[in-house]
């Protein structure tokens, strides 16, 4: 079935902002919502790392569910668990309780997201398919860009249960437009897997070295980005000193340059294949992530200078991920729900991780952030080059003129 590229994008990219709404709203009020469940922020912080698992199982079991049985009884009942343990989370009044109920809020919201790029996926293919993937992700940074300022709002006009009220509105919203204006996309004659075939997909993935090339790239991105995060509230708020006030404009500006970045990208596809601006992606990550060493190393670290360099880290998200997506699912179009799972599990496990690890030291310093960044940062440009190399430097199908055979011989080998 074909969809209107733009409806598309503004549908997926409506349902995908609930993981950031979801995971940076509340970040403003981690010193209030510490202090509601008796624990420390940094204790408090492993919210956000329980969200992130929660979110990797949700889309690991949603994706078979979504390919076996349609995205949208998939997506409407991720966005039923969503909203039931956003209204439970107000109520909460230990940090067992807290992270209990973040964990649900996230199986809901993985099996909720895992459908966006599938549904892409369904309806486009190629480079097509990466720049509706761009376009989707250019508008779904609004929500990042808007989350924490909306944060500090609610906090202002009550606490900051309402931020978890607003979370349960937003997937009511949701609920609406999905069951409204989305109609099914899953090919009518797509094939009805077993827990066996789904098994034996998720394992044909990660033997596959091309594919594990992108997934490793987008998800060792992933825990460098929410090491940023995680350490955010603290270092920033706290480390910095930079106001709660101010600290939404600063956040923000990193979700400006990753809307820039993925403009960028959409112009760059006209004469680049997506390998070759992942790669230029993640170059500069390492590159902004052994600079950011070097300034916590001679003590020049402050706001004026670690600020803009995180802001090109964060950046080049735009660059990466849409790419490494796209990429990968020309791999599995048969098998595109399940394949999105895997990637957004691992993707988010290791956010998670380096959250904890992040967390885990709690010190008045920048380095356990930044040296989290470097070493994923390094570990995603040696996995890509080594998984990947043979396409990074290939030309694009539509600068050759010839088609993509090779990805369809590979599809039938995975099938």
């Amino acid at each position: 079935m074909k969809l209107d590229a733009r409806r598309t994008a503004l549908l997926v990219a409506a349902n995908t902002a609930l993981a950031p709404f979801a995971i940076d709203a509340y970040l403003p009020a981690m010193p209030a919502l510490a202090e509601a469940v008796d624990a420390s922020v940094h204790h408090t912080e492993l919210s956000i790392s329980f969200f992130l698992l929660g979110f990797a199982l949700g889309q690991l079991t949603g994706g078979p569910l979504s390919d076996r049985f349609g995205r949208r009884p998939v997506l409407l009942s991720g966005l039923v668990i969503f909203l039931i343990a956003s209204l439970l989370i107000t109520q909460v009044n230990t940090l067992t309780e807290l992270l209990g109920l973040r964990f649900v809020q996230a199986l809901g919201g993985g099996a909720c997201v895992v459908n966006s790029a599938a549904i892409v996926r369904d309806c486009f293919s190629g480079r097509e398919a990466a720049k509706v993937m761009s376009t989707m992700a250019m508008i779904m940074m609004l929500a990042p860009l808007a989350a924490p300022a909306v944060g500090s709002g609610l906090l202002y006009l009550a606490d900051w249960w309402l931020i978890f009220v607003f979370l349960a509105v937003y997937a009511a919203f949701l609920l609406w437009l999905m069951g409204t204006r989305l109609p099914e996309t899953r090919p009518v004659d797509a094939p009805m897997a077993s827990a066996r075939q789904v098994l034996r997909n998720y394992a044909s993935v990660l033997r596959h070295r091309e594919a594990m090339g992108y997934v490793l790239s987008v998800a060792t991105t992933f825990a460098g980005m929410f090491a940023f995060i995680t350490a955010s509230p603290f270092l920033y708020i706290t480390h910095y000193g930079i106001s709660p006030a101010i600290y939404p404009v600063v956040f923000g500006a990193n979700v400006v340059v990753m809307a820039g970045s993925n403009r960028l990208n959409i112009r760059l596809l006209r004469r680049r294949s997506p390998q070759q601006n992942m790669r230029l992606g993640m170059g500069v990550q390492l590159a902004v992530a052994v600079g950011l060493i070097g300034l916590v190393a001679t003590g020049l670290d402050s706001p004026y200078t670690v600020v803009p360099l995180i802001m090109v880290f964060m950046g080049m998200v735009g660059l990466i991920t849409p790419n490494a997506m796209s990429s990968m699912l020309e791999h599995f179009s048969h098998m595109s729900a399940t394949a999105t799972a895997l990637l957004g599990s691992i993707q988010f496990t290791c956010g998670s991780l380096a959250g904890v690890i992040v967390s885990a030291f709690e010190i008045d310093s920048a380095w356990p952030m930044v040296l989290t960044m470097l070493v994923v940062s390094l570990s995603g440009n040696i996995a890509l080059r080594m998984l990947a190399g043979h396409a990074l430097g290939a030309p694009s199908p539509a600068r050759s003129g010839e088609p993509d055979a090779r990805s369809e011989t590979e599809q039938k080998g995975a099938s």
